[in-house]
């Protein structure tokens, strides 16, 4: 018998009917606060923290659901992968994929093995030839200042801080998976700054060719921080979210990783969000939408809560994956068949 087609539905459920699916042996992807986490019993799921969501209903701000992403049609014979990966074996992860077929991967913020994805990702084996999607876990901005971000892995059930979880699922033949991003970000007309070191902190860099220090350049140009810095690659913008303008030590972090030599620009101010995003997200794509993240930077400087983005629906998230980590962007994958 030839292997069903994939299809994945998503939902915002309580904790009971989310345990039911669990005994019931589904496959699942899971978004909800760490306590809610802690409950849950072993199972073939992978999960991330994070308490911001978008519904059908629109952002919501909840520490009492969890978002599911249910991956149906797969076959006994020919079943979903799930595996956990440290910053050692994270490189493995695109070998690991599925010959056809596609990975789901989250990781937590912060951690080492979020900071080798992030600066090496585009190096690993096998990357670009499967695709791969996923997400940064984080916590409540506000109430959770204490804790750090977290990733489960459903078949151990182990809640944890310092690995990657993945789930690699096998697609029949005649299917395709495609990863997608949408930025409303461009390049702005300022002056190009490049970085002498790549890493998530710069306590030096050179604009228009004076070395000077971002936080200086920032403060001395009345610089708008939610904007990000814009880097084009190949006529592809990538943006680099700034978390702090100014650390303790006079340095600058960063939710991504600024590069070595590459220019980047402060982007462009964005209009309505929710009217550019839906400019940006064809209609065919939508329908076809299979899973989607979205940054929280988006969600809180548009101010996205009870607001709705199209059909899009998922996790709220502290970085998204398209193959490589993505900042203030957001990133889906549609299935389709021949």
């Amino acid at each position: 018998m030839s292997q069903e087609n994939i299809s994945i539905t998503s939902e915002l459920v309580d904790l009971d009917t989310l345990v039911e699916k669990i005994e019931d042996n589904e496959f699942l992807v899971l978004a909800a606060d760490e306590e809610l986490l802690a409950q849950l019993p072993a199972g073939n799921w992978i999960a991330g923290s994070i308490p911001y969501f978008m519904s059908n209903d629109g952002g919501v701000i909840t520490r009492d659901k969890i978002f599911v992403q249910t991956i149906k049609g797969l076959s006994s014979a020919n079943p979903a992968r799930i595996s956990m990966y440290d910053a050692n074996s994270i490189s493995r992860i695109a070998k690991d994929a599925p010959q056809h077929g596609f990975t789901i991967t989250i990781l937590p913020a912060e951690s080492d093995v979020h900071v080798a994805y992030a600066q090496n990702a585009p190096e690993f084996e096998n990357m670009y030839f499967t695709p791969i999607i996923g997400w940064i876990s984080g916590k409540h901005l506000v109430e959770d200042e204490d804790r750090s971000a977290k990733t489960a892995y459903g078949p151990g059930n182990m809640l944890l801080a310092d690995k990657a979880v993945a789930i690699h699922v096998p697609m029949p033949a005649m299917q395709m998976a495609s990863i997608n991003t949408v930025n409303l970000f461009e390049q702005g007309q300022g002056p190009e700054i490049t970085f002498p070191t790549t890493g998530f902190t710069s306590d030096r860099c050179v604009v228009d060719g004076v070395e000077t220090t971002l936080s200086d350049f920032v403060a001395q140009n009345n610089i708008d921080i939610r904007l990000p810095l814009v880097a084009n690659y190949s006529g592809v913008n990538v943006n680099v979210s700034i978390r702090e303008p100014s650390a303790a030590n006079g340095s600058t972090v960063f939710y991504a990783p600024v590069f070595e030599g590459v220019k980047y620009q402060f982007a462009k101010p964005v209009g309505d969000y929710v009217s550019e995003f839906s400019k940006a997200m064809s209609e065919g794509d939508a329908n076809k939408t299979a899973v989607s993240y979205n940054c929280l930077l988006n969600f809180l400087y548009s101010e996205l809560e009870g607001k709705k983005t199209g059909t899009i629906t998922g996790p709220i998230t502290f970085g998204e994956i398209a193959y490589q980590l993505f900042n203030q962007t957001l990133v889906y994958m549609t299935l389709t068949a021949d």
